[in-house]
């Protein structure tokens, strides 16, 4: 049987009754769209995060899409975020008809050098969307200085760090919005997809609920501008509400397969070999991903599928050097932290139900690999 990075049937299996009667609850509710399970997740969703405004959606994608244009970002604006990221990130800053523009990442952890933004600050710059990468947060405080000496607005991309903290505060109450995915992956991940903005403003949350429902505010009438059909469902919304309460639960889990990987791990890190994640001052690290990186990686993944371990890439494709953001004008070589991890990091399998043996089965396999470079 073939190792992979993810897998949900073992989750299922343990909550398999309250994910059946979550469907069940729904289905006798007499309401399908926009009814009390999203109404609940949205409510308890903000409470988990300590913060007034929940805007439940149907994908991450869109959750970022609609944050920025809730904001008033959109044509003719730039928005600076990261190329180290996973491609929803910006073809969302793209969806609002802004323009993405780029900052190198940092080689320790990976996440925004957030001392290039200020550089990359223009005239039409109207918004930062951090992405608090693997299951950690970037650091704000730079930022926040920033948005408030330019008028600028920040959005966290939260896709990836559900429960995650920084100096104690929740991703996704730091900035002006965040938006989250609950693809089934996520730390927080539905039965399907799903998404989520967060806010503190009455008025982004306003235009977030007629943005996500075609711009109506009551009947089929749009009252300022065109908007989506961005609904999550109420199905997924009442498996969301059950699975929340575990969240913290989950996270425990994650940070517990992290440790062993550490632990069996740690006598072959070095500097130029296998480097292992680095959690930053003040974060905790949540771990959706455990990335590893290492200059020999293709020779690495290689004889690990041999041996039916099938690893994954996040990411192999910069999103500066997709053919599809072409337009944009960044050539090779001008995010060269972003370019040269693309092509070290690999992520081993993490999930809250990874058997043990399946963990043991990986690390024993990575060593002898390593051992024979």
């Amino acid at each position: 049987m073939t190792t992979h990075v993810w897998d949900y049937l073992p989750e299922f299996e343990r909550e398999r009754a309250d994910i059946l009667d979550a469907v069940d609850t729904v289905f006798r509710s007499g309401q399908l769209i926009l009814g009390a399970s999203v109404r609940g997740f949205e409510q308890e969703f903000a409470a988990y995060h300590g913060i007034k405004h929940c805007v439940a959606l149907d994908n991450g994608t869109n959750a970022v899409t609609l944050a920025l244009q809730s904001l008033g970002v959109g044509p003719g604006d730039e928005v600076i975020t990261v190329a180290n990221t996973a491609a929803p990130t910006v073809v969302a800053i793209d969806g609002a008809g802004a323009t993405p523009v780029f900052v190198d990442v940092r080689p320790a952890d990976y996440l925004m050098d957030t001392t290039q933004v200020a550089e990359a600050i223009t005239p039409r710059t109207k918004a930062i969307v951090p992405v608090h990468l693997y299951g950690q947060c970037v650091d704000l405080a730079p930022l926040r200085a920033l948005a408030a000496e330019h008028g600028l607005l920040i959005v966290e991309d939260c896709a990836q760090s559900h429960g995650a903290r920084h100096h104690g505060e929740p991703a996704g109450t730091l900035g002006d919005a965040a938006a989250f995915s609950f693809y089934p992956t996520k730390v927080l991940g539905a039965y399907g997809d799903g998404g989520a903005v967060l806010t503190g403003s009455a008025e982004a949350d306003r235009n977030l609920r007629r943005l996500r429902y075609y711009g109506m505010e009551h009947g089929y009438y749009v009252t300022e501008v065109p908007g989506h059909n961005s609904r999550l469902d109420e199905v997924q919304a009442e498996i969301l509400r059950r699975k929340l309460r575990r969240l913290d639960d989950y996270i425990a889990a994650r940070q517990r397969v992290a440790r062993r990987y550490e632990e069996a791990l740690a006598d072959l890190a070095a500097p130029g070999g296998l480097e292992l994640p680095a959690v930053s001052p003040g974060n905790n690290h949540v771990y959706y991903l455990y990335v590893l990186r290492h200059p020999q990686r293709e020779t690495i993944l290689e004889r690990l599928r041999e041996q039916d371990i099938a690893l994954n890439v996040s990411y192999r494709w910069p999103v500066h050097l997709m053919s599809g953001f072409a337009h944009l004008g960044y050539a090779k070589g001008s995010l060269p932290v972003t370019e040269r991890l693309a092509g070290q990091i690999f992520s081993l399998p993490m999930y809250p139900c990874l058997p043990t043996g399946l963990q043991d089965k990986v690390i024993g396999a990575l060593r002898t690999v390593l051992g024979s470079l």
